[in-house]
């Protein structure tokens, strides 16, 4: 975090971030944690694409920018599908 206490401010940001028209991804969770991350944001997509907005708009919202000093994306994956 650029400034302290802040966490909850983007949490409550990108909880309410929506998706545009045509777009399939939601912010399923979001929450301040301790140790060598301050924050937690898990999000459901279905194309890099979708997940390159969301990234890009935690880079460059005009608060989110002045907020946050670094972001790392990890991505994992769940099957979809019965065995």
């Amino acid at each position: 975090m650029k400034i302290i206490g802040t966490q909850w401010k983007i949490v409550e940001k990108l909880n309410n971030l929506q998706p545009r028209k045509g777009e399939d991804w939601r912010i399923t969770y979001a929450s301040p944690t301790y140790g060598g991350w301050d924050l937690i944001v898990e999000c459901i997509f279905n194309n890099l694409e979708d997940l390159d907005k969301i990234v890009s708009f935690c880079r460059t919202d005009e608060d989110l920018k002045e907020w946050i000093d670094a972001t790392t994306t990890l991505i994992s994956t769940k099957r979809n599908f019965e065995e």
